[in-house]
């Protein structure tokens, strides 16, 4: 008897059964060992098993679990402040949540009322979310076309290109959405002044600019938040993934003005904001604020990138390598599935973006030894398959 009895069919499985994990490792219920690139889809940010996060939530599990935000507690409060001194230029105030798609219609929601308009953009390639509202906004048909009609008024311009941005935009366009990387369609990295050039675009036209730094934000990319490579800053900044340490967690970050014309009762969560996570939520911040992930991030993406360069002169199989930091796409000229399934087999757990991409999101502890084997595995794992369809 497996999961699969009582799940569905609605995740892409792979053939193990993780029983722990630590730093950037994890352990199958049969003792083998693998390195993860995987990182639960970016989630195992700061390791595995972290012990700030660990001692945080034990800690926090001998005070009380659940508080509603109907009542205050210090841990949220903390927390809140935490979050807020790391945040980008202008983002004074949260709203906490379970998830990123959670995350992304407390967005939708919060631009809505603020500006009076209905128009909603994102990118061609853009991913947000699987909910109705989250949906609307994500690109990919695949995902959309059963699930018709989807929320109204969405648009959708060419990712990187200022003048199809600019095209879009009507009298009704309330706000603009992306992520600064694209991530499930690739690991695709807005081209330089683009982002620039959308903050201006929406200051000129009076339109909110909201990044989903879900999963490029707090230490990926090598900087806290993807958006500062470009020294760009949103009017609304969505989160989730790792943000505290592996416990669901979502957050919207939002000006405050934004925010102030939301009346009570109209967006609220139950489980949002609850000491367990926020807890664990403080020892994340700690985590990435004290403890060199940041730099290591960016340390360790160098590393990955000058291998894989390497790796792409050598092997006609490798077409580029894209992405910032510990967020890293290697696009092949064929499918990724054997080497997913090769790379399980040599003890690396590799993610995909699409069919011929690979997805490395390992935790930002990943050492220099666990980064050369990686390389090394994928060497290997090249050779096999040019070899597999004679390259």
């Amino acid at each position: 008897m497996t999961e699969d009895e009582f799940m569905g069919n609605l995740y892409q499985r792979f053939p193990v059964t993780i029983e722990k994990g630590l730093g950037s490792r994890v352990w199958d219920t049969d003792g083998n060992e693998y390195i993860d690139c995987m990182g639960g889809y970016g989630v195992a940010l700061v390791g595995h098993r972290n012990e700030r996060v660990v001692n945080a939530l034990k800690s926090q599990l001998e005070k009380i679990i659940t508080v509603h935000s109907s009542l205050y507690n210090k841990t949220r409060e903390e927390f809140l402040r935490m979050l807020i001194s790391i945040a980008p230029k202008g983002l004074s105030q949260v709203h906490l949540t379970n998830s990123g798609a959670e995350s992304i219609e407390a967005a939708i929601k919060f631009a809505r009322k603020f500006t009076g308009k209905k128009g909603m953009i994102a990118m061609n390639g853009s991913y947000h979310g699987k909910s109705m509202g989250a949906l609307s906004l994500t690109f990919n048909p695949k995902y959309r076309k059963m699930f018709q009609p989807l929320v109204e008024k969405t648009s959708f311009a060419k990712f990187g290109d200022i003048e199809s941005l600019r095209s879009t935009i009507d009298e009704d366009t309330g706000f603009i959405i992306l992520e600064p990387i694209q991530g499930e369609s690739g690991i695709n990295v807005a081209p330089e002044g683009f982002l620039q050039e959308i903050r201006k675009l929406c200051d000129e036209k009076r339109i909110l600019l909201i990044f989903d730094e879900i999963q490029t934000g707090l230490g990926r990319t090598g900087r806290m938040w993807a958006s500062e490579h470009w020294n760009t800053s949103p009017d609304i900044m969505c989160l989730a993934k790792g943000i505290a340490g592996g416990v669901p967690m979502g957050a919207t970050l939002v000006k405050s003005e934004i925010l102030r014309i939301m009346s009570k009762g109209e967006h609220t969560s139950t489980f949002g904001g609850n000491p367990l996570s926020c807890a664990a939520g403080i020892a994340t911040l700690q985590v990435l604020t004290q403890d060199g992930l940041i730099e290591n991030a960016e340390k360790m993406g160098k590393k990955f990138y000058e291998g894989l360069e390497n790796l792409k002169e050598k092997h006609k199989i490798v077409r580029e390598i894209r992405g910032k930091g510990l967020m890293i796409g290697v696009e092949l000229r064929f499918d990724v599935k054997n080497i997913l399934m090769d790379g399980i087999k040599s003890g690396v757990l590799f993610l995909y973006s699409g069919r011929n991409i690979l997805r490395l999101l390992p935790p930002l502890v990943i050492s220099e030894e666990d980064v050369t084997k990686v390389l090394e595995t994928l060497d290997i794992l090249f050779s096999k398959e040019e070899k597999r369809r004679n390259v």
